[in-house]
């Protein structure tokens, strides 16, 4: 079942690479990102499979924007006369390349794929002791919160310069203005009324994610990706253009800060092993949820920025 699912996987990957029509890629994106989410699922990682579920939704919305904006929902490039006769040649290659680049790295993964005698000693270690060591129900959230915590301040971090290096590099300066590129959405009723419903929803699954995500799949990274997509609704039915941007960025960065001092207090000087026995369980459960919260911010802060400033300013 799971080779049927990758080779599936690899067939959209050479289907998107050559196509240039913007309506397909964004139908190919959707189907290549649940075809991700199920070879995740059957993998035995149902935490990424959501992440990746969640960040679907919000590029799958920033590309329909996207696409609204700069082309206007013109349909393919039909009529230019600019346009170009594509030889036979070209077409091919746009197949071919991508083919011989693809095919090799799927071999490569089916034969360094881990079998039943590489050892597993790190992975049983963890989901043996990860609820003693860091407590909550969801081995994923204790072991990128605690025994991988490096690798998601380092994450986070690279997510931090990112946000910077796009506002301070963007060909707009400004961090607000006073009038910015409307939505039109609010011409279709019907649009504008499954957003309404869909909104409200998307902001408690949202949270949601973020206040359970040690006790079930979830956490930071996929209830912030939500949460900004409940303000991609916003601009979608209000028109809200605008946000404070510089602001925003700055409470990332504060964010930051605090889930990279939060870490260092927790996890690198070992606080837990200062707390009295029978507080510990409420010490842990603390921990985990005030980091997806911090995560969670962060993430809905860049996702919101990157948002705000391509759509709503860039487009203008």
């Amino acid at each position: 079942m799971i080779y049927a699912i990758l080779v599936l996987w690899i067939f959209l990957a050479a289907i998107i690479i050559p196509e240039r029509r913007g309506i397909r890629i964004i139908i190919y994106f959707a189907i290549f990102s649940l075809v991700t989410a199920l070879s995740f699922f059957l993998l035995g990682s149902p935490d990424v499979a959501m992440a990746e579920a969640a960040i679907s939704t919000f590029s799958t919305i920033f590309f329909v924007i996207c696409f609204e904006k700069h082309f206007r929902l013109k349909a393919d490039g039909e009529g230019d006369p600019e346009k170009k006769e594509v030889s036979k040649a070209a077409a091919a290659k746009k197949y071919v390349l991508p083919l011989l680049l693809i095919v090799p790295l799927f071999a490569l993964f089916i034969f360094f794929r881990p079998g039943p005698e590489v050892s597993t000693y790190l992975k049983d270690l963890y989901i043996t002791r990860f609820a003693q060591d860091v407590g909550g129900v969801n081995a994923v959230t204790s072991i990128y919160l605690a025994y991988r915590v490096y690798d998601t301040l380092f994450e986070a971090l690279v997510l931090v310069i990112a946000i910077v290096a796009v506002s301070h590099m963007s060909a707009f300066k400004e961090m607000t203005v006073p009038d910015g590129e409307h939505s039109d959405i609010e011409r279709d009723g019907l649009a504008v009324f499954t957003i309404r419903i869909i909104a409200p929803i998307l902001l408690l699954f949202g949270v949601y994610l973020v206040m359970n995500g040690h006790i079930s799949p979830g956490g930071g990274f996929q209830g912030g990706v939500a949460v900004a997509a409940f303000f991609i609704c916003r601009y979608m039915i209000y028109n809200i253009y605008d946000m404070p941007v510089k602001k925003i960025i700055r409470l990332e960065e504060v964010l930051f800060m605090t889930a990279v001092a939060i870490a260092v207090f927790g996890v690198f000087l070992g606080a837990g092993t200062f707390v009295p026995l029978e507080y510990l369980r409420l010490y842990q459960e603390s921990y985990l949820i005030l980091m997806n919260i911090l995560i969670g911010l962060k993430v809905a802060c860049a996702c919101i920025v990157l948002f705000y400033r391509f759509v709503a300013i860039e487009r203008r």
